[in-house]
């Protein structure tokens, strides 16, 4: 949440329960260096000294908080990931994730806890930076794609709990709407005036980022705020429907989609295969993927299956020995721009709609948040923020193919598919 909200508070009175959940108990508070660190501590230790019953029970040391009838034990730990080694955390208040150059330290306090029967890691942050000094997703900005993936219903894993309090993206940034909206203590210990006097006074950036708890996306974004959410529908492509698929597959780093479309320009994601979080040896299962296709071509009438034969050629072969009609894809400069820029106008002339599946339209959605353009002597089309980057964009690309396909067949069925440069295989 944003700043000034009493994360720390809230912070210090878990790690303050924690010392008295078990015997021994190993309650650890870290953050980018000590100094921050001991911000959560010093909270700690207030509230002990405040509190006559945790004052006779808890001995307050400069860096250390003892309670001596258990053993139990609350620390400051160093910021290095290796100083953090050889503990038994039950316990772990993480302050200010985003501020982490890289995952070491995260990745060290969460396995070193193995032993304990109900150990809990508990992070808190301001939004930040998206990624770390290696151009890669930072460590915070990866755990916020998940929990908002978990959110949204893409996956399923009860040991862990998010929550994000921000503005949304309709609020204007300088809007007492969208101070209020993220700020839960806006209106009580946070004052409105001194919100429209950092308004005025800092950077919009650094505004949206520490006091509506936005993550900036400095890449040019493609579609206009909020516009493919207003059409999401209760439509549904139907059993038997005319409709196209297309495929964007991958082999390691991105993911595997399918798209349908109705030849109306009903869009819906029917297939997902994307590397969980914690897995970078992933690899997509392409059996799996192959037999998710036929289920398809058996659930609907399928025109066409159209797809980027990159890499994926043998499985092409065996869908068309299947009776699936495929046809070749390659998602080049040239062609992507048109279809791209198609795709852009029906949905700011709101022609088109979409829908599908809670985790699917999650998906569906993040894709296409971030997707950002790039424009060169082809025109404006779609592109990942950089080569490098692991957030997808598979989804957005498949429904570019989907749509401009079944527009063919809608608009143009009488012309030859060589016209317009499609070869089937």
């Amino acid at each position: 949440m944003p700043r000034k909200n009493s994360k720390s508070l809230l912070a210090s009175g878990i790690a303050l329960y924690s010392l008295f959940t078990e015997i021994g108990a190993e309650v650890a508070i870290v953050a980018g260096d000590r100094a921050q660190a001991r911000i959560v501590f010093r909270e700690c230790a207030r509230m002990v000294e405040l509190d006559p019953i945790l004052s006779r029970k808890l001995r307050v040391l400069r860096d250390v908080i003892e309670y001596p009838e258990t053993g139990s034990v609350l620390r400051v730990l160093s910021s290095d990931a290796d100083r953090a080694e050889g503990y038994n955390f039950s316990t772990v208040i993480f302050d200010e994730i985003h501020v982490q150059p890289d995952d070491r330290l995260w990745s060290t306090v969460n396995l070193g806890s193995g032993t304990r029967k109900n150990p809990l890691v508990f992070g808190i942050s301001t939004a930040g930076s998206r990624t770390d000094a290696r151009g890669q997703d930072s460590i915070c900005y990866r755990l916020f794609q998940y929990g908002m993936r978990l959110q949204s219903g893409e996956v399923q894993d009860d040991a862990f709990f998010f929550r994000y309090f921000h503005a949304p993206e309709n609020l204007a940034w300088d809007s007492p709407e969208a101070w209020a909206a993220a700020n839960p203590a806006f209106g009580d210990f946070l004052d409105p005036e001194d919100f429209a006097a950092a308004a005025r006074s800092i950077p919009r950036d650094e505004f949206e980022t520490k006091r509506l708890n936005r993550w900036i996306q400095r890449a040019t974004s493609w579609l206009p705020t909020g516009a493919l959410e207003r059409l999401q529908s209760d439509r549904r492509l139907q059993p038997g429907e005319k409709i196209i698929l297309s495929f964007d597959g991958s082999y390691s780093g991105d993911s595997s989609v399918v798209c349908g479309c109705s030849l109306d320009g009903h869009l819906e994601p029917l297939l997902a295969f994307e590397r969980p979080i914690d897995d970078p040896h992933w690899r997509v299962d392409i059996s799996e993927v192959e037999a998710g296709i036929l289920e398809l071509a058996k659930k609907f009438e399928v025109v066409e299956l159209a797809a980027d034969p990159y890499r994926w050629s043998r499985s092409l072969e065996s869908l068309e020995k299947e009776g699936l009609r495929v046809v070749h894809y390659p998602q080049s400069p040239s062609r992507m721009t048109v279809s791209s820029q198609a795709l852009f106008e029906a949905v700011s002339q709101e022609t088109l709609s979409w829908g599908g599946e809670a985790q699917l339209a999650g998906a569906f959605l993040r894709h296409f948040a971030n997707a950002t353009v790039k424009t060169d002597r082809f025109g404006p089309r779609i592109v990942k923020e950089n080569s490098s980057s692991p957030r997808k964009i598979d989804l957005a690309v498949a429904a570019i193919m989907a749509l401009d396909r079944a527009r063919y067949y809608a608009n143009e069925a009488n012309k030859p598919a060589k016209e317009v440069g499609f070869v089937s295989l």
